[in-house]
Order: structure tokens, then C-alpha cells, then sequence
């Protein structure tokens, strides 16, 4: 079917019901179909689906992309999530991608910084003391004067910063292309400014030009007693060479996504000392629903008006 990018196809499917009783009415003749993407029997009737122009995608459900070609009438898609870059090939033609930005910003500055301050003060070993009854106290490394490097600066690093520096840390700005205005450096200065990093946060989607961007050399460049946390995509950050550096006890890591992801049960990365692993759930906090929430509804008010819609995601 070829694709007007003019279709008139006015229905909005969403992934949670209520929001009306939330937040008011919705616009007139907007038809408002609910799917969350894993309820058995719940996906619309495909009459209903041809209508759809407004898709807002369920949150953390990979496999809702499933979805995509039984929506012929499809204006624009509404990911909850910030990264969406696996979802601009499987994209229709004719159709606009916008993006989460903002959603996780302080939920995911939230978990880097309760990351950061459980291996500084050595909250696991804390942990496994008072398991084992033992009372044994130590002095531990801080964040107040310790300097962090947010390699992908965006707003969640900004978020993150302004958390930092209410501990008293000092911190890096670091970005794909240099914003002096912002004190911002370019990736290319990362060499000069690693060994002088007492924490390198990673912040950065997934693309070709970032898989594997944090590698053995950026790794052997931090000082001894480094710690790296990763909150941003898995494959950004080489998991071998960050397993020979922590298997030494050189550096450590704190990390919220993995490369592979979900971790396997058995792999080293779980056993590595000094290593302080979460399940992908920077994101996930209740601070998320209601800024979603709100996004959602102030997107679908959009939409029925005509207007732009917010976060447009570039295709090329």
C-alpha cells in the first residue's frame, strides 16, 4: 500500500486506559483504542488498527514492534523510551518517530547517582557484612571532590550533574561534537581527560558510531581505582576488556545495562570484584509514569489540532 503522508486516519492507540479521567476529555473526534502490548486477546480488531494515525508504543515491551505492519493508516509513532534508534529501520514509510526525551531524565540521574554512591561507600560490602553478622568498618572512597567524566551529555547528564554537584563533585561535560558554549567536550578529547577521571559515567545511545566506542584503550587510560558506570546502552561498552580490567581489581564498574542484556546467570561480569550490576531499571521509577503521562496527552492534544508533535527523532 502506498502511504499518503496526508492520511486522515484519526485514531490514537495508547498503552495504558484512564488517561481521560486523569486529565480531562480528549479532543474531539479523536477515537481512543488501548493496547499494552502483552494482555493475551487485547490487540484491536484490524479495522480498527487501519485507523490508527497516532501509535504511542507500550513501555519496555521489545517485541511491540510487532505491531507496526497492521498499522496502514500510521502518522507517527510515540516511543516512551529515550533511545529509539533499533526503531528507525523498522519504520514506515510516511510516518514520524518521536522520542522519550526528558521521561527518564531524573530517574536515570537518580539510579546513576545511587550507583556511584554504593561503590564509593561500598554499600555491597556493607550489605553482605550485616547477611553474614560481621561488623567490620573501613574507611571508603567519596564522591565530594572526586571528578566525573558524563561521556554523552545530553539531559540526563544534566540531570545527573546537577546531582553530582550537590555531593560536591566536580564533573567533565563530554559529547559526540564540542559545545564550548556549554562546556562541552568533544569525544575526541576523552584521551586527555580519562586519566584524570576518578568516575566515567556513560550515557550514550546505541549506534554505529557508538558500539564498542568505550574500549581497552579508553579503559586503560582511567587510573587505577576508576570506577565506570554505564546507564546509557550495553554494546557502548566493551564487556571483555572491561572483565580483564576489573578481574584485576584495576578498575570497577557499576552497571545498569549490559552487552549481552539480560545478563546470563553464569556469566563472569556477575562474579568480576568491584563490579555492582542492575537489570536495565535506571529508568524505571515512579517519577516515570506521570511525566508519561502527561507527554501522552499533551502529544495526542497535538495531534488532533494539526501541530507538530514533540521530540521528533531524525530518520536519517
Amino acid at each position: 500500500m502506498t502511504r499518503d503522508l496526508h492520511h486522515t486516519a484519526t485514531g490514537v492507540l495508547l498503552p495504558w486506559p484512564g488517561l481521560d479521567r486523569q486529565h480531562g476529555p480528549w479532543p474531539e473526534g479523536v477515537e481512543v483504542q488501548v493496547w499494552d502490548g502483552v494482555t493475551p486477546g487485547s490487540e484491536p480488531a484490524d479495522d480498527v488498527l487501519a485507523r490508527i494515525g497516532l501509535w504511542v508504543m507500550p513501555y519496555a515491551v521489545p517485541d511491540a514492534v510487532r505491531l507496526l505492519p497492521k498499522l496502514p493508516g500510521l502518522r507517527a509513532v510515540q516511543s516512551l523510551s529515550a533511545g529509539v534508534e533499533k526503531l528507525v529501520p523498522l519504520m514506515p514509510a510516511g510516518a514520524t518517530l518521536h522520542n522519550g526525551r526528558g521521561l527518564h531524565d531524573a530517574s536515570t540521574a537518580e539510579h546513576a547517582l545511587g550507583l556511584i554512591l554504593a561503590a564509593q561507600r561500598d554499600l555491597p560490602q556493607w550489605v553482605a557484612d550485616q547477611s553474614a553478622g560481621r561488623w567490620e568498618p573501613h574507611f571508603t572512597r567519596s564522591l565530594a571532590d572526586a571528578r566525573v567524566t558524563i561521556v554523552g551529555y545530553g539531559s540526563i547528564g544534566a540531570a545527573l550533574e546537577r546531582r553530582l554537584r550537590a555531593c560536591e563533585a566536580e564533573v567533565v561535560r563530554v559529547a559526540r561534537r564540542a559545545r564550548p558554549e556549554e562546556g562541552v567536550h568533544p569525544v575526541a578529547d576523552l584521551p586527555g581527560l580519562l586519566p584524570e577521571t576518578d568516575i566515567v559515567v556513560l550515557v550514550l545511545p546505541e549506534n554505529p558510531d557508538t558500539v564498542g566506542m568505550f574500549g581497552a584503550e579508553e579503559l586503560a587510560a582511567l587510573p587505577d581505582g576508576a570506577l565506570v558506570v554505564n546507564v546509557g546502552r550495553g554494546r557502548t561498552l566493551d564487556t571483555e576488556a572491561l572483565l580483564a580490567e576489573t578481574r584485576t581489581g584495576r578498575l570497577r564498574a557499576a552497571l545498569d545495562v549490559t552487552d549481552p542484556e539480560p545478563l546470563p546467570a553464569d556469566h563472569p561480569l556477575r562474579h568480576a570484584p568491584g563490579v555492582l550490576l542492575t537489570p536495565h531499571v535506571a529508568g524505571g521509577s515512579a517519577a516515570f509514569r506521570p511525566r508519561a503521562e502527561r507527554l501522552i496527552v499533551e502529544q495526542v492534544r497535538r495531534f488532533a489540532a494539526g501541530e507538530p508533535l514533540h521530540h521528533l527523532f531524525p530518520r536519517d
